[in-house]
């Protein structure tokens, strides 16, 4: 079976027959309204966003099929969640909060990605992935909203395909992320108060003892990075390289 195919990039659920969609599925001898269409409806829920979009034609028969690509589902999990990335400590520092009806969404967008035979196993995966991002969804840790899955506490809304939220969840989601980000700024200024504690302890230690004694007391990484650096391995060996050059 001979084949065709054309890439391009549209706006979610708003591909037209213009330039760059229509002169290119012209030669194919296709219907390009009922293509547009097609990719309309597969884009939907990609609106504001560029996808790209895979259309193949049989040279004979002149059907059609559409491949939609996407971000990775942690990409569209961080817009819906409205954060920059996932937490560094999934599972004590959580920095988002998402409604089920967001996850079915994510996991409608990432179908064609997605191991799960139905829509409720591919919603769970999702959820799976915001456990590894340190974000909630419904108020509770996605461990547990698995469970609640499993139960069939969402079988209504995933039977629906329930995607749309209220403005009044919206408002709620924002205020938990606000408090979301407050407690972890409160959790890293007392972390890095201890640490600079303990450091007072250890002067005259070398940068690697301090490292060290900080990793002991349970100080995140990312602080001891910020008040002890590592050293600067290569750094340091190109200037041995050049003074036994000397």
């Amino acid at each position: 079976m001979a084949t065709s195919s054309v890439e391009v990039l549209v706006e979610g659920g708003k591909a037209t027959a213009a330039p760059p969609l229509g002169p290119a599925l012209g030669p194919l001898g296709v219907n390009i309204g009922l293509v547009v269409a097609d990719i309309n409806k597969k884009t939907a829920d990609f609106k504001g966003m560029q996808v790209p979009v895979k259309i193949t034609v049989d040279s004979e028969t002149k059907k059609h099929t559409i491949s939609v690509g996407t971000p990775p589902a942690s990409g569209l999990i961080k817009k819906e969640a409205k954060v920059e990335k996932g937490s560094g400590k999934p599972d004590k520092d959580l920095v988002g909060d998402l409604k089920i009806e967001q996850i079915i969404k994510i996991a409608k967008m990432k179908e064609d990605a997605l191991s799960g035979k139905t829509l409720k196993e591919k919603v769970k995966e999702v959820i799976g992935t915001c456990r590894s991002m340190g974000i909630k969804v419904e108020e509770k840790t996605a461990a547990e909203v698995i469970e609640l899955v499993n139960e069939g506490k969402f079988d209504a809304e995933i039977k629906a395909e329930k995607t749309e939220i209220t403005a009044e969840e919206l408002k709620q989601m924002d205020e938990e992320r606000k408090r979301l980000q407050k407690e972890l700024e409160e959790k890293r200024a007392h972390y890095e108060a201890e640490a600079k504690v303990i450091m007072t302890t250890l002067t005259g230690k070398t940068n690697e003892e301090i490292r060290k004694a900080l990793d002991v007391a349970k100080i995140p990484e990312v602080i001891i990075n910020k008040l002890a650096p590592k050293a600067d391995v290569k750094k340091g060996a190109g200037a041995a390289k050049g003074g036994k050059g000397k």
